[in-house]
Parts: C-alpha cells; sequence; structure tokens
C-alpha cells in the first residue's frame, strides 16, 4: 500500500493518551450527549428523527419556520430535462427562502455541530451557548425556514472521544478522522477513501469519517444509497428544495467554500458570491482566508469526486457547497485559531448564508 506508508502508525492505547487533559469550552458540543441536551431544550423549533444509524442511533432534523406547500409536476432533474426548471419549483412559489445546514458527516469535525448547536440556541434564546446576544442572526433566520441536521454520522460521533481536535497534531486529526490499517499504520487522506465501505481484515482503528457499517457518507452510493443517513438527507432536500445548502466539514488550514464539483457553471458563481459576503465578514474578524474560487469545469487526470454535495444540488436544484472550518490544530501548516474563534467563524457563515438567500 504505497499510498500509506509515508504515515506513522498509532495505536488506539497511544491516541488516548496524546488526548490532552483538559474539559471543552461550555459551548462546545462535540458529542451525542451534547445534541441530545439542545434538542430537549428546544420549544420553538420541531425535532424530528430522519433516520437511525448502523448502530441505533437518531439522526435528527431540526426546523425552525412553517414549510410552505407548492404544486411540483416533475423532480428536479426531469423539470431541468423538460428545460422548465418550475415545474420542480417556481420562482414564486414559496415567500420565504429555505436554507439546509447539513452538519458534519465526518464526525470528528465536531467545528460544524458546535456551530449548528449555538445556531440552535439563538433560535431558542436569542444567544448564543456563551450568553452573548444574537439579534442580527436571529432576525435572518426568522424570515427563513431553516433546515438543521445537526449530525449526519452519529455512529463516527460516538467513537470520537476527543471531543474538539484543537490544539492537537495531524496525526491525532488523522487517527480520529481517517483511522488505522490492521497494522496500526494511519490511514490518512486520501488514502482512506480506497477501501469503501471501510470494514475487514485490513481495517484497524475505524475513524470517524465512518459509520458503524464503514460508510463515507461524503462518498455514499448516491443513486443507491448504502447508508440510511444519506438516503434521509436526499429525501430531506427532495422533499423541501432549499434554496441554498451547506455540508459542514473542517481542515487543518484557513476556512474556505469549496468550489462545488458537477454543478452548472452559475451555481458554482452563486457559492462564490456566498464566500464573497462570507469572507467580508471574516475580515472583520481579523480572520484569515484565501480568495473566493473561479468557476471551472471537471478537468484533468484526478478530477473532483462527485460527492454528496454534488448530490444535494442535483436532487434539489439547491445552491450547495461545502465549508471548510480550522480545526485550529498544531503544526507548521496548520492555521491556529481558539475554540472562540471557531464559534464566532461559523456563526458569520451562517449569517452570510442567510443574507443571500434572502437577497
Amino acid at each position: 500500500m504505497a499510498w500509506a506508508e509515508k504515515l506513522g502508525k498509532m495505536t488506539y492505547g497511544e491516541a488516548l493518551a496524546r488526548i490532552p487533559d483538559r474539559a471543552a469550552p461550555d459551548f462546545w458540543v462535540g458529542d451525542l450527549k451534547g445534541i441530545d441536551c439542545g434538542v430537549e431544550r428546544m420549544t420553538r423549533g420541531r425535532v424530528q428523527t430522519i433516520a437511525t444509524s448502523p448502530g441505533g442511533r437518531p439522526v435528527y432534523l431540526l426546523t425552525y419556520g412553517e414549510r410552505q406547500a407548492w404544486q411540483r409536476l416533475a423532480n428536479y432533474n426531469s423539470a431541468i430535462g423538460a428545460r422548465e426548471p418550475a415545474a420542480f419549483l417556481a420562482g414564486d412559489a414559496r415567500s420565504r427562502p429555505v436554507v439546509a445546514f447539513i452538519g458534519p458527516v465526518h464526525a470528528h469535525e465536531t467545528e460544524g455541530l458546535t456551530g449548528l448547536m449555538n445556531l440552535v440556541a439563538v433560535m431558542e434564546t436569542g444567544h448564543d451557548l456563551r450568553g452573548r446576544a444574537r439579534a442580527a442572526l436571529r432576525a435572518l433566520a426568522d424570515q427563513c425556514r431553516l433546515l438543521i441536521v445537526p449530525c449526519g454520522n452519529p455512529d463516527g460521533l460516538a467513537r470520537f472521544e476527543p471531543r474538539l481536535l484543537n490544539g492537537m497534531g495531524l496525526d491525532d486529526l488523522r487517527f480520529w478522522g481517517q483511522g488505522t490499517w490492521a497494522d496500526d499504520t494511519l490511514c490518512g487522506w486520501p488514502g482512506c477513501k480506497r477501501l469503501h465501505p471501510m470494514r475487514g481484515d485490513a481495517v484497524g482503528f475505524l475513524g470517524c469519517y465512518f459509520n458503524d457499517a464503514g460508510i463515507n457518507p461524503m462518498h455514499d452510493e448516491f443513486f443507491a444509497p448504502m447508508s440510511d443517513e444519506v438516503a434521509a438527507i436526499l429525501l430531506l432536500v427532495r422533499e423541501e428544495a432549499p434554496d441554498l445548502a451547506v455540508s459542514l466539514h473542517s481542515h487543518e488550514n484557513p476556512p474556505a467554500l469549496l468550489r462545488p464539483a458537477y454543478v452548472p457553471l452559475e451555481i458554482q458563481r452563486s457559492v462564490s458570491e456566498v464566500a464573497a459576503q462570507t469572507y467580508v465578514r471574516f475580515d472583520a474578524q481579523g480572520v484569515c482566508h484565501g480568495l473566493p474560487f473561479e468557476p471551472s469545469a471537471e478537468r484533468g487526470p484526478h478530477p473532483a469526486p462527485f460527492n454528496l454535495t454534488s448530490a444535494i444540488h442535483h436532487t434539489s436544484g439547491a445552491t450547495a457547497f461545502t465549508f471548510e472550518c480550522p480545526h485550529g490544530t498544531c503544526g507548521d501548516t496548520a492555521y491556529a485559531v481558539t475554540p472562540e474563534r471557531i464559534l464566532d467563524i461559523q456563526l458569520a457563515l451562517y449569517e452570510s448564508m442567510l443574507v443571500c438567500a434572502l437577497s
């Protein structure tokens, strides 16, 4: 396995010993218990279980704002084939936009989970979990219908023992995220995608990319989903037809809105506009970032994969994108950021999305 030879080894015991002796901040939600506590406090929103994971854990959908019904003559693909997108959803069919937030399907990326459960707190109380007033964010959200899936992979989250990777190293990210092979060699990225489903004698520690059946939801079989979690997410967006949708992820670099693959250039331009709006807010916070991406077609010997974000667009017509938030890991190439700043990054993204959806 030449693609794994450059990486080191780590046992489960060694990984546990590397977890810092610290308490996560009170506003941080990094486990299943934190989701349940937030859900139990909800009074304004609605809670549904839309799927059950292979490990028997619920996948929640939290909604705010009433759903508006409309007449649908065709599914999205057929409507595009007819050259009449309005056969799926006419532009004036709804009076308020629908915005979908898909929480981490790579469950060690709890930055997005923390952001979404703080958004829920804002919707319920007007304040985030730090007690800071968020009147502008709530006022924007109250003009929309919100679809919030706090975590798209509860099995992986149950496996994630550190709760947050902030201040930990790149090898910790590899262990908890992508896992190890049977000889304790770190799988790493992208080698962890070479075997899928991730199961069998070759697998050591199953990383939090995967549910208990070894499925990486970002690379499920979207025309015949192998996981109930992905099937439920695609059913949700098909039924709700969100105007704007994000799949929340994290990495070791500065925050970035990624170019969605295999979608029309017009959709890519819309996402790039969301990126520009978001980066203005990051500038105000003193957060580093790159430039908005340039729309382009897939090309080259290793084109981008058709992933969950791509499938969300082609199922629903949504302007869908992936957001990568920094973990705040340590290392020469990592972007140093505190948990406080991570939460600010998440909430700035959500506010930008809502502004764009309402414009």
